[in-house]
C-alpha cells in the first residue's frame, strides 16, 4: 500500500503561482511513477503531469505544458507541481497518484495508476 497525501491548496488570483505537493508514505516511493490529476464537478478527471520514479522523465498536458513543472524529491518522498500562471480554467480538485512502473517510465492513463490521495482544491478568480 502507498498512501499519498496532498497539500497546497487554496484561492488564487488569475496569473498568480501555487505550489502543491503530495507526500507518499508505505512503500519505495522512487519505485513508483506518479502524476497529478485534476477534476471539477460533473466533468472526467483531467491529466495534468507525470514524472517517472527517476525523475529523470515527465509528461504535462498541452494545457499546462509552458505554465507548470512537475518535480519529485526521491529522498523526502515528495513530489511537488509548481502552477505559474494561473487560469480561471486551472480550477478543481487536484489529485496525486502512483503506480509502480520501471524507473523511467511515465504513466498518462487513470486507470494505470494504483493509488490515489484524497485532494486537494484549487481555486483560481479571474
Amino acid at each position: 500500500q502507498v498512501q499519498l497525501v496532498e497539500s497546497g491548496g487554496g484561492l488564487v488570483q488569475a496569473g498568480g503561482s501555487l505550489r502543491l505537493s503530495c507526500a507518499a508514505s508505505g512503500r519505495t516511493f522512487s519505485d513508483y511513477a506518479v502524476g497529478w490529476w485534476r477534476q471539477v464537478p460533473g466533468k472526467e478527471r483531467e491529466f495534468v503531469a507525470a514524472i517517472s520514479g527517476s525523475g529523470e522523465m515527465t509528461y504535462l498536458s498541452d494545457s499546462v505544458q509552458g505554465r507548470f513543472a512537475i518535480a519529485r524529491d526521491n529522498a523526502k518522498n515528495t513530489m511537488y507541481l509548481q502552477m505559474n500562471r494561473l487560469k480561471s480554467e486551472d480550477t478543481g480538485v487536484y489529485y496525486c497518484a502512483a503506480g509502480r512502473r520501471p524507473p523511467t517510465v511515465v504513466i498518462i492513463t487513470l486507470n494505470r495508476y494504483d493509488y490515489w490521495g484524497q485532494g486537494t482544491q484549487v481555486t483560481v478568480s479571474s
